[in-house]
């Protein structure tokens, strides 16, 4: 056998080798019993699909799943029965938890009125595209409202309630047909919660002129103290901030002297008059 040959060999030997090995040690793993290592779990009651604020919950509108005991959500509730018939106060996503702080009481009912904080009114206004600041004026937004009054002289504007949340923004109507359509919810009602004194301004605002919608900013929680504006200061402010001022022209200086308007004529040459014989000279003196 030459040199070549044994060379071979032992490399097929290696192979057979490493590929017999390789075999044993997969079919000893493979027969290692699997440890199934236990988490302790509870149950919790989850949104079986997208639910929108104000339903009264269903059997069909949730489901039970296994939860994490070691990170347990405060409020949760375990069993179905225990939600079922219950008006929910805040939109929620499918597989969210159902939470005590998202349900309203139970002898509360369903829709709108227990979203409605105690002491609080839910009012609504009647807006449009431009009224409702293009669309942007959505459930939970802040938003503060502005009254136009006009008059024959001097009209005025000015805010007469500040920070208010907006509960809902479009009808019930409006909602289900963009839905059905798959188009955007068109704005026509905007629902305010505002406190009775609040309530009676808007009333009023809605009735004396015309409300507008400012979208403020939700962090910015300072209400908004202005005097309000007129025609006439509006206009006044407009002209001042317009008018270039005029500039300042210096004249020279001038520096030539001073000539007087009077001037006194020369005095008159004195005259000396001669005779000499016959004969009268006269003779002017310098």
């Amino acid at each position: 056998m030459n040199r070549n040959a044994r060379m071979i060999v032992v490399v097929a030997i290696a192979v057979l080798t490493a590929a017999l090995a390789s075999f044993g040690v997969y079919e000893g793993v493979r027969r290692i019993p699997p440890v199934k290592v236990e988490t302790p779990s509870a149950f919790v009651v989850v949104a079986a699909k997208p639910l929108e604020m104000g339903i009264r919950l269903t059997k069909d509108d949730v489901k039970v799943i296994p939860w994490p005991a070691r990170n347990p959500i405060e409020g949760s509730f375990s069993k179905v029965e225990q939600v079922v018939d219950r008006g929910l106060t805040a939109s929620v996503v499918a597989n969210e938890p159902i939470s005590e702080g998202r349900l309203a009481p139970k002898a509360a009912g369903a829709g709108l009125p227990p979203v409605i904080k105690p002491g609080m009114r839910a009012m609504s206004v009647k807006v449009n595209e431009v009224i409702g600041v293009a669309g942007f004026v959505v459930p939970g937004s802040r938003v503060d409202v502005l009254v136009t009054i006009r008059q024959e002289k001097d009209s005025m504007t000015r805010a007469v309630v500040s920070n208010v949340e907006v509960l809902t923004a479009g009808t019930k109507y409006d909602q289900g047909e963009a839905k059905k359509d798959t188009k955007p919810i068109p704005t026509t009602v905007v629902t305010l919660m505002v406190d009775p004194s609040d309530a009676e301004r808007i009333a009023l605002a809605a009735a004396e002129g015309q409300i507008m919608l400012a979208l403020r900013n939700p962090l910015d929680t300072q209400a908004t103290a202005t005097a309000g504006v007129r025609t006439g200061s509006l206009m006044a402010a407009a002209t001042t901030e317009t008018r270039a001022p005029r500039p300042v022209v210096r004249r020279p200086v001038r520096s030539d002297p001073v000539v007087a308007s009077h001037v006194d004529p020369p005095p008159a040459p004195r005259v000396v008059i001669t005779y000499k014989a016959s004969k009268r000279g006269e003779e002017v003196l310098q």
